[in-house]
């Protein structure tokens, strides 16, 4: 009995210091499958919030991740109520640029006239009395005759069409002190958040001006015809038939800001014309120091609704993430410069390989195993309505081995086949690969096309431009964009925005900001 009770305390004493010895071990282990785990679990976004990062809790930095843009953003919404707002910084590859204490200063100004002054509000109800009331005012150029003064934007063609011009209307509302409400169509409604707190910026669907779509045709008051209007209508396409060809005058801005009521139809962004004004080049170089509006303004305003953004951050951790580096890939063709999809996918990869953005195959012959590249792939990711290029290059990267030994994985998030703005559902999916296209490492664009120029904006990555067959000059595959700003596609026939002769005293840098597009042929653009 002494015995056995001497080798069970042998043995227990033995097994204590085993488990001794292999505790450390033990948490080891356990601790890295709780961080795998937690690295599943969490969102990408929340994972950033908390200070997750490679399975460790760390203190996290402010600077390297703020929330708020460097005050760009008003802190003063439901976090819930839109994820994107504060979660897309944690995608974008591109270092946050802060925005200029002016442009955060004039923002929260604008917040609080919108809240102010917009829909519901008592002051709202009198401007639409106003609106509705049968006696005329005067109206003589310079500063606003009311508190409460509005301009109404109207869509106009395709979702990157609309997102440019309204981009640009808003730089107006902001310029003018004037109020900023949408008319949206059913296409666009549960597209993106609303971006000022406490108020709305969709308008009144009893707004008592109707069928703003079809005012175009025959709209009573214009700049042409202003005597005792209650409102003025402006269109601001590339169609220079119903064109307000005086807007960017001197004359026609101090008129304009006098009427408590405008309603602008465009899509354009005429940002550049704004920087060629007189009235309105002081304030614009406070506000923004390099050429980087569609950067601050797109970020204020443009943040995808919970519904878009689980499209997006689904698809990006599904396939994406996990790559060593995204290119992306933005192809459209156009009837008026038609191209064969050999033609096109030859352009595109000429100019991914001489640029080097993505490795050239070795079509015969077997890889040298030593070259072997055992590190994350590159992703490609495109974006394109026709399915046949996706197909032709994950083929291609597939099927024969790259000369680096990179490996090449290419994705296309939708294949639409022909362009339906009219349809909901067909705006969120361009919304998303828009957004997806602005998480990339680098970009290829397509010349002429407003959707790329909505993900080069956004990201703040100056893109390689696959060039159209009909943009004349010199021959090539792609050319580097000076600046990630768009082009504003159709000054031609706008009256007061050409070339400004330099003052006496100017400064050359204020007549350097605006220049010549590299894929639209007389456009102009924010250069840097």
């Amino acid at each position: 009995m002494e015995r056995q009770s001497s080798w069970v305390k042998k043995t227990t004493g033995a097994m204590t210091i085993t488990c001794l010895m292999l505790l450390p071990l033990l948490l080891l282990v356990t601790q890295s499958a709780f961080n795998t785990s937690l690295d599943r679990l969490l969102p990408h976004g929340i994972r950033a919030r908390i200070g997750w990062k490679d399975g460790s809790l760390t203190p996290r930095d402010d600077d390297d991740d703020d929330k708020l843009l460097g005050g760009l953003l008003s802190g003063d919404f439901d976090e819930a109520s839109c994820l994107s707002r504060y979660d897309a910084v944690s995608y974008w590859k591109n270092p946050s640029r802060p925005p200029s204490p002016h442009l955060v200063a004039k923002l929260r100004r604008y917040e609080a006239l919108h809240k102010r002054c917009g829909p519901g509000t008592e002051l709202f109800e009198k401007a639409i009395h106003h609106l509705n009331s049968s006696a005329s005012s005067n109206h003589t150029a310079g500063e606003p005759t009311t508190d409460c003064n509005y301009v109404v934007w109207v869509p106009s063609d395709g979702l990157g069409n609309r997102i440019i011009a309204l981009v640009s209307t808003f730089l107006y509302a902001l310029l003018n002190d004037k109020v900023l409400l949408l008319h949206l169509t059913d296409d666009f409604l549960d597209l993106l958040c609303e971006p000022f707190p406490g108020t709305s910026w969709s308008l009144p669907q009893d707004f008592p001006v109707g069928d703003l779509l079809n005012i175009y045709e025959n709209p009573p008051w214009t700049l042409s015809n202003p005597q005792n209007a209650p409102y003025l209508y402006l269109h601001l396409t590339h169609d220079q038939r119903f064109s307000a060809h005086g807007f960017f005058c001197e004359d026609s801005q101090l008129l304009l800001r006098s009427f408590q009521w405008l309603l602008l139809r465009s899509n354009q962004y005429f940002v550049p014309a704004l920087f060629r004004s007189s009235v309105y080049e002081k304030e614009l170089k406070l506000m923004f120091s390099e050429a980087d509006v569609f950067y601050h303004l797109g970020r204020y305003l443009l943040h995808p609704t919970n519904s878009v953004w689980g499209y997006i951050t689904r698809y990006y951790h599904a396939y994406l993430a996990d790559a060593e580096q995204i290119v992306g890939l933005q192809i459209r063709v156009f009837r008026s410069a038609p191209i064969s999809s050999d033609q096109m996918l030859a352009q595109i990869l000429n100019c991914s390989w001489q640029e080097g953005l993505l490795p050239q195959v070795i079509i015969e012959g077997a890889m040298n195993s030593s070259r072997w590249r055992r590190n994350k792939p590159k992703a490609v990711l495109l974006t394109t309505l026709y399915s046949g290029y996706y197909e032709r290059l994950r083929s291609m990267y597939n099927e024969h081995p790259t000369v680096d030994g990179e490996v090449i994985a290419v994705h296309q998030p939708s294949h639409e086949e022909k362009q339906h703005t009219e349809e909901r559902n067909h705006n969120k999916k361009a919304l998303m690969e828009m957004y997806l296209l602005s998480f990339c490492d680098v970009l290829v664009t397509s010349g002429y096309s407003t959707f790329g120029y909505v993900p080069q904006g956004l990201s703040g990555l100056r893109p390689w431009i696959l060039m159209r067959p009909d943009g004349g000059g010199e021959s090539v595959n792609c050319r580097r964009a000076v600046s990630t700003e768009p082009c504003f596609h159709a000054p031609m026939g706008y009256w007061c925005i050409g070339e400004r002769k330099r003052k006496e005293g100017e400064e050359e840098e204020v007549m350097r900001l605006v220049g010549k597009c590299e894929d639209v042929a007389g456009g102009l653009k924010l250069v840097s």
